[in-house]
């Protein structure tokens, strides 16, 4: 973390937020309010402050994630172009609901507002990878290669 403050000015410490707790998430899987009340002492900000942005990102988790993060966006373009298709579709070939994690702790699924690649719907952000123009085919050939 020092590495990443001393980026900052001292009197801007807060605009490290972001990065700060990337970098506790990389660590630790996820924000607990534990690592986001020590990303807060370290800015010199209220824990809330710390919460409010882990909670906006999407690409930020409070919560425990499996090992691969599926990001489906059904925003309007990717939802004229089959993307609520491919979640059903999602939900029943890991058995998990929106939301949910896969029992050997392999897959989270989750249904994301925008993902910005509208050109290229329906589109799924695998952990930080995107996948574009997607059909129910080549989802399940992306699984299936997946260790």
């Amino acid at each position: 973390m020092a590495a990443i403050l001393s980026r900052y000015p001292a009197d801007r410490k807060r605009a490290a937020m972001l990065p700060a707790l990337r970098l506790v998430q990389e660590m630790k899987g996820y924000l607990t309010p534990e690592t986001l009340a020590l990303v807060a002492e370290r800015l010199g900000v209220a824990p809330a402050a710390a919460g409010e942005v882990a909670t906006f990102y999407t690409m930020l988790r409070v919560t425990p994630v499996g090992r691969y993060v599926i990001d489906l966006c059904t925003n309007v373009s990717c939802s004229l172009c089959g993307g609520e298709r491919l979640l059903r579709h999602l939900e029943r070939r890991l058995g998990v609901p929106v939301g949910g994690t896969t029992p050997d702790g392999k897959f989270t699924l989750r249904e994301v507002e925008c993902l910005a690649s509208c050109g290229t719907a329906p589109v799924l952000q695998l952990n930080e990878e995107y996948h574009e123009r997607l059909t129910p085919e080549t989802v399940d050939a992306l699984l299936d290669s997946l260790p």
